[in-house]
């Protein structure tokens, strides 16, 4: 037993301490990437990245965060444990929302200014595919298993559905006014689109590719996170985070948080839910039990966090 015990405790010495929750927060007008420890609401690092960077995604092993830099026309690549741009991903157009596949290769990078989906290897020296979709795509999600990806097409009213391994457009999905961000659950069953035009949220069943329900929010909805049966959705104009049942879609709170809120992620665990406020300069946490602001911190200027920032 002792035998036992002592091998179990040399075993967690070698593993070392868990690394700290952390996110990385792009400041779009400071060009820059700021590092926040979660478990202290801290900066821990800044990242310079130019061309204004908006756009974040961070692998699901927390090795790598990409940011676009829709005025730089690029994609950095960051190694997030040495805290530094590895290289960057030259796009002719106007990269702005990315998402990283499950398994961390391919990347899906939003060009702005076209009709496109760009597909690209972040390790690799081939050019980047790309597939058609609405007007001025915006969000973009992958589901958990990496078979299909869904754009936010702003001006279209819409949301594309797109096969990963075909790179194939397989149905248009109507919408409210203008989606934005837009976020799948862990079940891949439902997408949740942010609609900036009429203030709610459409809830997509992606099996029947249609909408399902519709949530009214607060004014100038942004993204939506998703934590432990609740949808947290990030309202521009009013300065607060709106929080509806998923199951029920019925309403439940509205949070204040900073001035004028964009990007918003949950943990891991789905205990916290993290905004940033662009006005406010800074990061919220928000327990997503007790649905309110627990700690913030001040992160740069202009942050958006748009995407996936949590690691």
């Amino acid at each position: 037993m002792q035998a036992a015990l002592a091998s179990a405790l040399l075993a967690a010495l070698a593993a070392g301490p868990a690394a700290a929750a952390e996110a990385f927060v792009t400041d779009q007008p400071a060009g820059q990437v700021v590092v926040v420890d979660l478990d202290h609401m801290t900066t821990a690092a800044r990242i310079e990245v130019p061309g204004e960077p908006a756009g974040i995604a961070v692998s699901a092993d927390g090795t790598r965060a990409y940011v676009t830099s829709p005025e730089g026309r690029f994609v950095s690549v960051i190694d997030t444990a040495a805290r530094r741009v590895l290289r960057r991903i030259a796009l002719d157009g106007g990269p702005l929302g990315i998402a990283v596949a499950p398994a961390g290769r391919p990347l899906y990078v939003a060009d702005w200014y076209a009709k496109r989906l760009w597909v690209l290897d972040p390790e690799g020296e081939a050019a980047p595919a790309s597939v058609a979709v609405g007007t001025s795509p915006s969000g973009v999600a992958v589901t958990p298993d990496g078979r299909f990806v869904l754009t936010a097409d702003r001006d279209d009213n819409a949301l594309s559905l797109i096969d990963a391994g075909s790179l194939t457009r397989l149905a248009v999905i109507p919408v409210g006014t203008r989606p934005f961000g837009v976020t799948i659950d862990a079940d891949g069953r439902r997408a949740y689109a942010a609609n900036v035009g009429s203030n709610d949220v459409s809830v997509v069943d992606l099996a029947a590719r249609r909408v399902m329900g519709t949530v009214k929010v607060g004014e100038r909805p942004y993204a939506v996170a998703l934590a432990r049966g609740r949808g947290f959705v990030t309202n521009q104009y009013g300065g607060t985070v709106s929080v509806f049942d998923l199951e029920t879609l019925a309403p439940l709170a509205k949070i204040e948080v900073g001035d004028y809120p964009e990007g918003i992620a949950a943990s891991a665990d789905g205990a916290r839910v993290y905004v940033a406020n662009w006005f406010s300069n800074s990061l919220s946490a928000i327990d997503t039990e007790g649905l309110k602001v627990v700690g913030e911190v001040t992160v740069g200027d202009g942050p958006r966090a748009f995407g996936q920032f949590i690691r």
